[in-house]
């Protein structure tokens, strides 16, 4: 086994003057940093009283999702022999709010649309799916599911091929 340690920073910067004396009176903004990395702009989602033109943490966990489980497909199609020309994802999570503010996200889908060189390996790109969710750190991390409904297309061919999990 290899560990791997990965580091971030986390500054709030939504003091408005007073804290936090009261939940209206400060903001959500907060800077997320790495040595070396471009800075990312976060703060809540809008209807937490967050910034809407901000990252909020229920975005950047699913950005995390559909990004491990790209770069663990796109291995899986090397490990498969078949050659991936396009990949793009629109994928979905779904949070649940309780009464008590608590909550959790409940599940995750991923709707990746993959195009591929050769006709004749639709079968294992549809697979790869399932290498590349045995694979993803990420996704082996979370305490949901995460379904996968891909969408295979062949280079210069019309019609695509649909699967889900």
């Amino acid at each position: 086994m290899t560990e791997h340690t990965y580091e971030v920073a986390v500054r709030w910067t939504g003091d408005r003057g007073v804290g936090t004396t009261g939940y209206r009176d400060y903001g959500r903004d907060h800077v997320i940093s790495a040595v070396g990395k471009a800075d990312v702009l976060g703060s809540a989602d809008p209807v937490f009283r967050g910034d809407r033109d901000r990252w909020n943490p229920e975005e950047l966990l699913l950005a995390s999702l559909t990004q491990c489980h790209m770069m663990s497909y796109l291995y899986a199609a090397t490990k498969r022999g078949f050659t991936v020309v396009a990949y793009e994802d629109a994928a979905t999570a779904t949070l649940d709010v309780h009464a008590d503010a608590t909550g959790e996200v409940t599940g995750v889908v991923l709707r990746p649309v993959v195009t591929i060189r050769e006709a004749a390996r639709v079968d294992d790109a549809v697979a790869a799916h399932a290498d590349a969710n045995a694979l993803c750190f990420i996704a082996r991390s979370v305490a949901f599911p995460v379904h996968h409904e891909p969408e295979i297309r062949v280079l210069g061919a019309e019609a695509p091929t649909d699967a889900a999990d």
